[in-house]
């Protein structure tokens, strides 16, 4: 009875074994090459680009005044007063302090309008993902990325193009 039981379970483990690994459909999707298809993504990195110039701009403004004012300082008489000489070294430190708290500022607002931009954008891809994934019957869909994949093996689907027509791109 035993040896009955044991041949079924042999007999039957195959076909439960293939019916699982069948029922597993996997897809990879180029997110970065839908990313850089989209129009929306141009604009964003366009309006990045403007913002951050205009910080250059104002960086560099900043820059030649602390020129003006170290050149004022090096070009003191040796015979100034020192009341004098501590108060443009005090503007000297205060300018530098003031320069980096604007350039923190700045790189901060920049990281900040890059997610406020491309946050809307994500959420359309995840959505143009989802949406392939529930009628392409996928297990998983996942970014496929060459440096971070270490191994992948057949059955997988590249659904790139399906995505970029769900959002209406090439």
């Amino acid at each position: 009875m035993l040896k009955k039981i044991l041949l079924a379970v042999a007999l039957a483990l195959p076909m439960f074994c293939a019916s699982a690994q069948t029922a597993a459909k996997i897809g990879l999707v180029d997110t970065q090459s839908v990313i850089q298809a989209m129009p929306e993504t141009t604009e964003a990195q366009k309006k990045v680009a403007d913002a951050s110039k205009k910080y250059e701009d104002e960086y560099a403004r900043l820059g030649e005044e602390m020129k003006r004012l170290y050149d004022d300082y090096q070009n003191m008489k040796p015979d100034e007063l020192q009341a004098i000489k501590d108060r443009k070294a005090r503007e000297l430190t205060d300018y530098q302090q003031k320069m980096q708290t604007f350039e923190q500022t700045a790189q901060q607002d920049l990281q900040k309008m890059q997610m406020e931009l491309m946050g809307p954008i994500f959420t359309k891809i995840k959505s143009a993902v989802e949406s392939v994934g529930k009628e392409g019957g996928f297990s998983l869909i996942q970014d496929y990325n060459p440096q971070m994949t270490l191994y992948f093996a057949a059955p997988t689907v590249d659904v790139t193009g399906q995505v970029k027509a769900k959002l209406g791109i090439k």
